[in-house]
């Protein structure tokens, strides 16, 4: 079988696409929407993409592509500790003090900033469209005095030298992301976790005063643990909005199929993005 995942090689989809189907044929894509994209024209069988950081928040254009356009359906998720290190191309180790820009993903940028300004001193710096293709350009330019911020995957794919380890701001971040599938993968027996969530999005009627308090309420009666939930425009005009909801059980035969029923019976539009197992995975 085939894994698409955000591309170039080396990227944290990929260590974590490494780590889970460690037998499977990776493909590397250049955006987000085109890893799913292949998985509707069955160029892959699945594809792995971010969906969540603990700094950052949401990936918008995950769930946006997700729900508006491929509607695909989540048959796991995969999440991974970050740790992000500067790196140099090997020529310019000993003099990294005098990079003059660095480059990453503007979340991994994001993610370092008490980093790049008290000890790089706030130093330009400019977003590509991932932490690996950050680290092929520092190696593609040793003429330049550049460095990228990335895994370090990357610093081995890509032949360059780690001047300064764990440059995040915080130890505990983490990014999960969402297996997206159309083939029944049994993501269960792959991964070997059992810890399963459910994932609802739930558009609300435009015309019923206290309707999200009555959503909330259709499960908290259930005792139905929500992990969590956001709203997102519909894109049909200001103040329209639906909401992904994160359950935290496995979708069964009575608690959700009775609050989807009651939140349909309020007006709701209600509907099932997926009920999958949920993996930790360790980085060494």
């Amino acid at each position: 079988m085939k894994v698409g995942f955000l591309g170039p090689k080396a990227t944290f989809t990929e260590l974590a696409v490494k780590k889970v189907f460690p037998g499977f044929e990776h493909e590397p894509y250049r955006t987000i929407p085109e890893s799913m994209d292949a998985v509707v024209s069955e160029k892959v069988e699945l594809a792995v993409v971010p969906i969540e950081n603990t700094l950052e928040g949401t990936v918008n254009i995950t769930i946006d592509y997700l729900t508006h356009v491929v509607q695909l359906p989540i048959v796991g998720e995969i999440t991974i500790p970050i740790k992000q290190h500067l790196m140099v191309h090997p020529d310019n180790s000993e003099n990294w003090h005098d990079v003059n820009k660095v480059y990453s993903h503007s979340h991994a940028i994001a993610q370092c900033h008490k980093f790049l300004h008290t000890k790089l001193h706030g130093i330009p710096y400019e977003s590509v469209s991932s932490t690996a293709a950050a680290a092929k350009m520092v190696m593609d330019h040793p003429e330049l005095r550049v460095a990228a911020i990335a895994n370090e995957l990357a610093a081995e794919e890509y032949g360059l030298s780690i001047v300064q380890r764990d440059i995040h701001d915080f130890d505990h971040n983490h990014t999960r992301f969402f297996v997206l599938s159309e083939k029944g993968l049994d993501f269960e027996e792959l991964s070997g976790s059992s810890h399963y969530k459910t994932t609802l999005m739930v558009t609300l009627p435009t015309d019923k005063a206290g309707t999200l308090h009555m959503v909330l309420s259709a499960f908290a009666w259930r005792k139905i643990n929500l992990s969590k939930i956001e709203s997102r425009p519909m894109k049909t005009g200001i103040g329209n909005y639906f909401f992904i909801i994160d359950l935290e059980m496995k979708l069964d035969e009575v608690l959700i199929p009775g609050a989807m029923a009651e939140l349909e019976a309020l007006g709701c539009g209600v509907t099932l993005l997926g009920s999958y197992p949920s993996k930790m995975v360790e980085l060494n």
